[in-house]
């Protein structure tokens, strides 16, 4: 029977991916894994295990959304008995349960902030506290593995989320994209499914006409690989041994249609993009740049781009130029940043670059004026 743990496909995408996993399963270092819902995270987490020197140790998963927040902690870190209702005798959580082994947070960016904050003092320094406990149990030792569908710099953007907590899972940083920008391990991906259920069916294997494989190409699945092999599952039970056709697809499949082809916009540096959302926009710096920039979503070199810009508008006065990212009481924060991360440019090549006027009309038509 194939065996239902591997990574199908091979995609430059993908390939990158199985570079990822098996980084990380050389190292104990926390793992966050992004992408839409559907896209294999917990697989990519199971196969980090599996690779890893934990690997003889337990795998413990739970879905933070699936879990109520009253019970979340109870679960997570055990509680003790006559804690509250029903809490008849001590309980053992999760994360001791994972002892010496893994334990996978699947849609950590549903999480409360009082489960944020409780999940990082552990991470801090590995002790659990149950509900109900006025102690701390022995230290425990649990590689966490997290994943969320959402974008947790936007979730911090709007504190949803703690950055603290963020940098905390952010270590080894895994994307999986989504399987629209996979199409060519579709057929791939198909075959894999439809010979595991067949197996596990006892039934023979589905054949699938030439137009049903180019009409599953094109669609959209909004569901992606999760979607997928749940119609790879429906056509083996219900192929009954004849060639299936697109008329035979489901209609849900054939409802999301191909995915529409819009026409591409120019895109816009992504400098003058974060210029605007500050400058125009009122955004701070430390939302609009700092927050992509620590997530690796934002180069080195657009920030120089970004500085370098605003320098010439300011004529090399950095604190000018705390003012126009709308940041002025943090301007000793941004210049150590900035230092930190070798961005810091020096003000002699921008204080001669424009004549004043010149500059300052460049400035009120930056801002709007």
């Amino acid at each position: 029977m194939p065996n239902p743990l591997q990574l199908i496909g091979g995609s430059a995408h993908t390939q990158l991916v199985r570079e990822h996993i098996d980084t990380a399963s050389r190292s104990d270092a926390k793992v966050l894994i992004t992408g839409e819902s559907g896209v294999g995270k917990e697989v990519v987490a199971q196969l980090i295990h599996h690779g890893s020197r934990r690997r003889e140790g337990g795998l413990v998963t739970i879905n933070c959304a699936g879990v109520p927040d009253s019970l979340l902690a109870s679960q997570l870190f055990g509680h003790v008995r006559g804690s509250f209702t029903d809490a008849y005798r001590d309980h053992q959580g999760w994360l001791e349960q994972a002892h010496r082994g893994t334990i996978f947070m699947d849609e950590i960016g549903e999480m409360s902030a009082q489960m944020q904050s409780l999940l990082l003092r552990f991470l801090e320094n590995g002790e659990i506290q149950p509900v109900g406990s006025d102690r701390r149990t022995t230290i425990v030792d649990v590689r966490v593995i997290a994943a969320t569908s959402r974008r947790l710099v936007d979730r911090i953007a709007t504190n949803d989320f703690r950055e603290d907590l963020f940098y905390r899972l952010n270590v080894i940083h895994i994307e999986i994209p989504p399987l629209r920008e996979r199409r060519e391990e579709i057929p791939v991906l198909l075959d894999h499914f439809l010979r595991l259920f067949s197996t596990n069916h006892g039934v023979a294997c589905p054949r699938l006409s030439l137009d049903a494989i180019d009409v599953l190409v094109a669609s959209a699945w909004p569901g992606n690989v999760r979607q997928l092999r749940n119609l790879a599952e429906r056509l083996v039970v219900r192929a009954h041994e004849r060639v299936v056709t697109a008329a035979d697809l489901p209609r849900d499949v054939l409802s999301s249609g191909p995915c529409p082809v819009a026409p591409q916009p120019v895109a816009r540096p992504v400098p003058e993009v974060l210029f605007d959302r500050m400058v125009r926009e009122g955004e701070t710096f430390w939302t609009a740049v700092y927050n992509p920039f620590m997530a690796r979503d934002l180069t080195r070199e657009d920030l120089r781009a970004l500085v370098a810009h605003g320098l010439t508008l300011t004529r090399g006065s950095y604190k000018g130029l705390a003012q126009l990212f709308n940041v002025p009481a943090d301007y000793k924060r941004l210049l150590n940043f900035l230092r930190k991360y070798h961005c810091h440019l020096p003000i002699h090549e921008f204080r001669a670059t424009l004549p004043a006027p010149v500059v300052e009309r460049q400035l009120h038509r930056a801002v709007g004026d």
